[in-house]
């Protein structure tokens, strides 16, 4: 099985090797081929994610078997572009068009709602006991992104550094189980399950 993650560049640099690491527990002798096509800021819409997916499913020996797109759905946009995940979930689709073996995911708000479930370790780092943002993590929205609270509780920390999303992320997860965020975060778990029933397996319930 091989499958090709679409994803910005910041994204792929703190999060696929640790959705490989939690995929491997899962995936024992089955465990796929999972290249990225990086792109430097927000992934293609319209009719050049269209593109991009045909050419990744059809490029001879190179083609992949399943295509996954993974955007946020907060990409700085004034008005926002989508509204939700499901939102962006449905543009998605619908630039594609129906194609079974295209799978577009969002990160609901941004990918750093995934890394609200680890507050104590975004705490240590930071060096502050500012709480975490009520409610579950995927419902903090576009008013103030994930990214917002994590930058925030980084800049009056006393740690005096700046929140940097591919130093600090990469070191929040480097320490816990994705196990953790994909309970916390439907979209999470959507990706997660799409990635495992592809390659055979069941899905987390």
């Amino acid at each position: 099985m091989k499958i090709t993650l679409i994803v910005e560049g910041k994204t792929e640099k703190v999060f696929i090797q640790h959705l490989r690491r939690f995929l491997q527990t899962h995936l024992a002798g089955s465990m796929p081929s999972m290249k990225t096509h990086v792109y430097d800021g927000r992934i293609p819409k319209g009719a050049e994610l269209q593109r991009v997916v045909r050419k990744l499913l059809n490029d001879g020996e190179r083609s992949a078997d399943n295509v996954i797109a993974l955007t946020d759905v907060y990409t700085g946009t004034t008005p926002p572009e989508f509204q939700d995940a499901q939102d962006a979930i449905r543009k998605m689709r619908e630039w594609v068009g129906p194609e079974p073996r295209f799978h577009p995911h969002a990160a609901q708000y941004d990918f750093e709602a995934w890394l609200l479930p680890y507050w104590k370790t975004i705490q240590q780092l930071a060096d502050h006991n500012k709480a975490a943002p009520p409610g579950v993590p995927e419902s903090v929205n576009h008013a103030r992104s994930p990214a917002y609270h994590i930058k925030e509780i980084f800049r009056i920390g006393r740690s005096g550094r700046a929140y940097v999303k591919t130093r600090d992320a990469a070191r929040i997860l480097h320490d816990n189980d994705l196990i953790i965020a994909v309970t916390a975060c439907p979209q999470l778990k959507a990706l997660v399950n799409t990635i495992l029933v592809t390659s055979g397996a069941n899905p987390i319930p």
